[in-house]
């Protein structure tokens, strides 16, 4: 493993962890991290989307890229990653629309006196 290599995945890593961190604290807390706090109007759902992506990220790239080659099943294992990375995009983006409004009772037609 070259000196450079290993700088790769340690900044992969780190990556990764910050966006796990930060999705296991806004399944947590509901809290979204400042930068993209204007946009998210479903920080909880926000938290799972993160969190999916950074396991879908975790194992294509330390499956896939980062791993050599891919060859055989680990072919298959590192494009199942990106397919998870990518459904948690997908996720962060349905948390930036709003959600189900509550259907409200229909309205009386009796009028009161």
């Amino acid at each position: 493993m070259s000196a450079m290599h290993g700088i790769l995945v340690g900044v992969a890593a780190l990556a990764v962890t910050v966006l796990v961190v930060g999705g296991a604290a806004g399944v947590a807390t509901g809290r979204v991290p400042p930068w993209a706090r204007s946009r998210v109007l479903r920080p909880r759902l926000w938290g799972w989307g993160s969190l999916v992506t950074g396991a879908g990220a975790t194992v294509w790239m330390f499956v896939g890229p980062l791993n050599g080659p891919p060859h055989g099943a680990s072919a298959y294992v590192a494009w199942a990653g990106w397919g998870v990375l990518m459904a948690g995009l997908v996720i962060q983006l349905r948390a930036r629309r709003p959600g189900r409004t509550p259907r409200l009772p229909p309205a009386s037609t009796t009028a009161v006196s």
